[in-house]
C-alpha cells in the first residue's frame, strides 16, 4: 500500500510558513477509506521526536504496534494509516522524544472528541452533522451587525440547572437545547455566550484550563450534542458566541506542555512561557506552527460548530510581556518596551482570518487596559477585533453603585467619565461571571440599603446599561437577583423567583431586552457619538442623569432620566430636544417590577419652556433610585 496522506506540498508550505488556518482537516485522526481498506489516518507534529506511535484499546495500548513516520520534508510531522481501526475507537500517542530516555502518552492536540474526565485519551470521531440552521446562517449578518441588537446572556454550562432528583447531575447538551433556547427567548436576549465548552480536565477551571482545543467538553455529551445545540439556538433566532482561550494552557501531562518532550507550543524561558497568575504555560506566538494551531482552533469552531462569534479570554495578558510579574521578571521586546510584539502579529492575524473566512460573524477582546485601537481594523492599526469589553465602564459603575447614595454626589464622575472615551472602542458592557465570584459576591449583594433599596439599585443599575452606549452582556442569575455568589457546582437559584422583588427584577430585564431591540436609538449609533447627546450631567448634588440617544433616523430619539438616590424628585424640569408627546416606555419604580409605584402616568406633553439649552421642556416626576425611559418620534 502506497504511504497515505492528507498532506499536499502546498499544505506543508502554509504550514511552514504560519498561514495554514485549517490543519484540523489535515492533523489529528481522520477515518477514511485507503484502496478499499477502512481505517484511520493519523498526524501529528512532534519535530523533537524519537518516535511516535498510536496506542489505544485497539492494540492494548501497546507503544511497539502502530509506529508513525516522519515525513521526509522538515516539517516535524509524524503521520501513518491504521486498518480496521475507526470512529469511536479511543487513542492516544506515545511519544519519545530525542532529548528525554522516556516518553509520554499525550492527547492528540487536533482531537475533535474526549474521554469524560478524568480520562484523558482522544476518540477518533466523525463530525457529520445534518445543519437545519440555514436561514439563520443566511441572514446572520442582521443579527450580529455592530449597528444591530446585541444583548447577550452569558452561560456556565455545568450550572445553569440541574437535576437534583437525579444527584444533581449537569444537563445535556440537548436537554439544554430546549429549556435554554425557550428561556432566553422569553427573556428577549439576542445571544448566548457561553464560558468555554472546550474540553477541560478540572471542571473548576470553568473551562479556562483548556486541553483540547477543537473538542467540545465530553461531560455534557457528544460533539454532534453540542451541534444540537447550537443548531436549535439558531432556529429560535438567538446567536452563539463562545469563550476562547488562547492566552495560557495548563501543564497536564496528558496536554500541549513538553509535546515531544521540549518546550513546542510554549516558550522554553519561564519569563516568556510561564504566566505566574495562573500557574499554566503561554504559548510561543512568534512559532508559525503554533499561530497555525491556534488561528485553526478559532476558525474550526466558526466552520464546524457555525459559531457565530468569539470571546478571546485574557488578551491584555497577550499583549504585555510584562503581565502580572515584577521588574527584573520579563524580557524587554527587541525595541526596549514591554509590548509583545509576537502576539500583536497572532491577535492581527486571527482576526483577519476569522472576518476574511465568514461573513456575519464577530471576534470580542476582553482586554482590560488602555491599549488603543483594539476593535479598530488593521488595516489602520488596529488589532482587528469587532468589539472590546468597557471593563473601566464596569469597575467605575459597580463602584458607583457600592455607595451609600448619600455619599453618591460625591462620586458623580465615575458615572460620566465613561462617555469620555466611550466611541474611542466598539465597547461591550459587561457585568460578567468575574463580578460575582472570588468572594466578590452577588451583584444585588453589592448594593447598598434595605432589601427593597437593593432591588430598585440592581434596576437602576440594569436600566442604566441598556440606556448607556455599548452592546450588553449579563453573567446568568443576575437577571431575577441572585443573592447567593455564583458557585460553578450547583444550580442557580432559581427558586427565588417566586419572590415578587426577584420576579421583579426579571420582569425588567425581560422588558429591557425588548425595548432595547425595539428601539433603534438604543442600538444602531452604539459607536458613534452621533447617537448619544446630554441633556444634563452637571446635577450631582441631586445625583441625577438624563440624556438622549439616537437612531439613524432623525425620529427614533428614546429620553433616558436616571435618579441615583431614593429620593423621588418631583416636577424635575428636563430640556427635550422636540415638542409633542413623551411616552413614557419604561419605569424602573413600576409595581410590576417591584417598585413603588412612582411615574409620570404613561408620559408627559413637552412645554414650550426652555431648559437645559432647548426650547422644550418635560416636568417629571423621578422616582426613587429608579429610571425612565421615554420615546418620543418627532413632528
Amino acid at each position: 500500500m502506497k504511504r497515505p496522506t492528507l498532506l499536499t506540498d502546498y499544505d506543508i508550505h502554509l504550514f511552514r510558513e504560519g498561514n495554514h488556518f485549517k490543519l484540523y482537516e489535515k492533523l489529528g485522526s481522520h477515518p477514511m477509506k485507503i484502496e478499499g481498506t477502512q481505517g484511520t489516518y493519523f498526524a501529528v507534529w512532534a519535530p523533537n521526536a524519537a518516535q511516535v506511535s498510536v496506542i489505544g484499546d485497539f492494540n492494548s495500548w501497546d507503544k511497539g504496534s502502530h509506529p508513525l513516520e516522519p515525513r521526509e520534508d522538515g516539517s516535524g510531522i509524524w503521520e501513518g494509516f491504521i486498518p480496521d481501526v475507526g470512529h469511536g475507537m479511543v487513542y492516544k500517542y506515545h511519544i519519545a522524544s530525542r532529548h528525554h530516555g522516556s516518553g509520554a502518552d499525550k492527547t492528540d492536540p487536533f482531537a475533535m472528541y474526549c474521554e469524560v474526565s478524568p480520562k484523558t485519551a482522544s476518540i477518533i470521531w466523525d463530525l457529520s452533522y445534518k445543519w437545519q440552521d440555514c436561514e439563520w446562517m443566511e441572514k446572520r449578518d442582521d443579527h450580529n451587525g455592530l449597528s444591530a441588537p446585541c444583548s447577550i446572556y452569558e452561560v456556565h454550562l455545568g450550572s445553569w440547572r440541574r437535576v437534583p432528583e437525579e444527584g444533581n447531575r449537569f444537563l445535556t447538551y440537548r436537554e439544554m437545547a430546549h429549556q435554554l433556547a425557550d428561556y432566553v427567548k422569553e427573556m428577549g436576549f439576542t445571544h448566548i455566550e457561553f464560558l468555554p465548552v472546550m474540553e477541560h480536565p478540572f471542571y473548576g477551571s470553568w473551562g479556562y484550563q483548556t486541553t483540547g482545543y477543537f473538542a467540545p467538553s465530553s461531560r455534557y455529551g457528544m460533539p454532534q450534542d453540542f451541534m444540537y445545540l447550537v443548531d436549535h439556538l439558531h432556529q429560535n433566532g438567538i446567536g452563539v458566541i463562545l469563550d476562547w482561550v488562547p492566552s495560557h494552557f495548563p501543564g497536564d501531562e496528558h496536554g500541549l506542555a513538553y509535546f515531544d518532550g521540549t518546550h513546542l507550543y510554549e516558550h522554553a524561558d519561564p519569563s516568556k512561557g510561564f504566566h505566574p497568575d495562573w500557574k499554566s504555560y503561554i504559548f510561543n506566538y512568534g512559532r508559525y506552527e503554533v499561530r497555525n494551531f491556534l488561528i485553526s482552533s478559532a476558525i474550526f469552531w466558526l466552520d464546524k460548530y457555525h459559531i457565530d462569534g468569539l470571546r478571546v479570554d485574557a488578551v491584555a495578558s497577550m499583549l504585555y510581556l510584562d503581565y502580572g510579574r515584577q521588574d527584573g521578571e520579563w524580557i524587554p521586546n527587541e525595541y526596549g518596551g514591554n509590548e509583545n510584539i509576537e502576539a500583536i502579529d497572532f491577535l492581527k492575524r486571527l482576526n483577519e482570518a476569522a472576518y476574511g473566512t465568514f461573513h456575519g460573524v464577530q471576534t470580542i477582546a476582553e482586554e482590560s487596559t488602555a491599549w488603543p485601537m483594539v476593535s479598530k481594523p488593521t488595516y489602520i492599526g488596529g488589532l482587528g477585533f469587532g468589539m472590546k469589553w468597557n471593563m473601566g465602564w464596569m469597575h467605575d459603575t459597580l463602584r458607583y453603585f457600592a455607595k451609600d447614595p448619600v455619599y453618591r454626589k460625591h462620586h458623580h464622575d465615575q458615572l460620566t467619565f465613561s462617555i469620555w472615551y466611550s466611541f474611542s472602542e466598539n465597547f461591550l458592557l459587561p457585568l460578567s461571571h468575574d463580578e460575582v465570584v472570588h468572594g466578590k459576591g452577588s451583584l444585588v449583594g453589592k448594593m447598598p440599603g434595605d432589601e427593597w433599596q437593593r432591588f430598585a439599585n440592581l434596576r437602576l443599575l440594569f436600566g442604566y446599561m441598556y440606556g448607556h452606549p455599548g452592546k450588553k452582556l449579563l453573567f446568568m442569575g443576575g437577571e431575577f437577583g441572585q443573592c447567593r455568589e455564583w458557585a460553578h457546582d450547583e444550580s442557580l437559584e432559581w427558586h427565588v423567583l417566586q419572590y415578587d422583588l426577584h420576579r421583579g427584577v426579571s420582569n425588567l430585564v425581560k422588558d429591557l431586552n425588548h425595548l432595547y431591540r425595539k428601539e433603534p436609538a438604543l442600538h444602531e449609533l452604539d459607536f458613534s457619538a452621533e447617537g448619544f447627546e446630554w441633556i444634563d450631567f452637571h446635577d450631582w448634588e441631586e445625583s441625577t442623569l438624563s440624556f438622549i440617544r439616537k437612531g439613524c433616523n432623525p425620529n427614533d430619539t428614546v429620553l433616558v432620566v436616571c435618579n441615583f438616590t431614593p429620593l423621588p424628585r418631583y416636577n424635575y424640569r428636563i430640556g427635550v430636544p422636540n415638542g409633542g408627546f413623551w411616552r413614557e416606555a419604561l419605569n424602573s419604580d413600576a409595581v410590576y417590577y417591584g417598585g413603588s409605584g412612582h411615574g409620570n402616568f404613561g408620559g408627559c406633553e413637552a412645554s414650550y419652556l426652555p431648559s437645559h439649552g432647548r426650547d422644550y421642556s418635560l416636568s417629571l416626576t423621578l422616582p426613587p433610585l429608579g429610571i425612565l425611559f421615554f420615546t418620543n418620534k418627532g413632528k
